[in-house]
């Protein structure tokens, strides 16, 4: 089967076991001229953060470079605070000027995603560019 292509992908990950399936995931299935990982620190919007900015720094830091190691191939990083995940990444996506998001979907329940929501369903909602489903993750 081919490989789909993008010119400039933004590809979000939460950690480095995401990072992992993540980049295993589009190095089998799209080829890019250019990648932005992003991880999206998630603020409280007032209230107290559940950790720190120097530790979520730290972890998004090891989450990509266990990406580019599996991914075998250098990418631009980013790390986006906001109060939405989705809003997030899609003004990152505007912001770098991404043709398209890529990434795998994350773990959680049908109960939980109808209590918190689903970013997923957030960014196929919103998006004002192709946002594209790799296989894998944590269903």
């Amino acid at each position: 089967m081919a490989k789909g292509h993008f010119d400039h992908l933004l590809v979000p990950i939460a950690s480095d076991a995401d990072a992992e399936s993540t980049a295993t995931a589009l190095a089998d299935n799209l080829d890019a001229d250019r990648v932005t990982v992003v991880h999206v620190v998630e603020k409280a919007g007032g209230a107290p953060d559940k950790a720190g900015v120097e530790q979520r720094e730290e972890a998004a830091a090891e989450a990509f470079d266990r990406f580019e190691e599996i991914y075998g191939e250098s990418v631009e990083t980013d790390i986006v605070y906001d109060t939405d995940i989705a809003d997030g990444l899609l003004t990152a996506a505007r912001d770098v000027a991404a043709d398209a998001l890529a990434f795998t979907p994350r773990g959680g329940g049908w109960f939980e995603r109808v209590l918190s929501g689903s970013v997923t369903r957030d960014l196929l909602d919103e998006t004002d560019r192709p946002v594209v489903v790799l296989p894998g993750g944590d269903q």
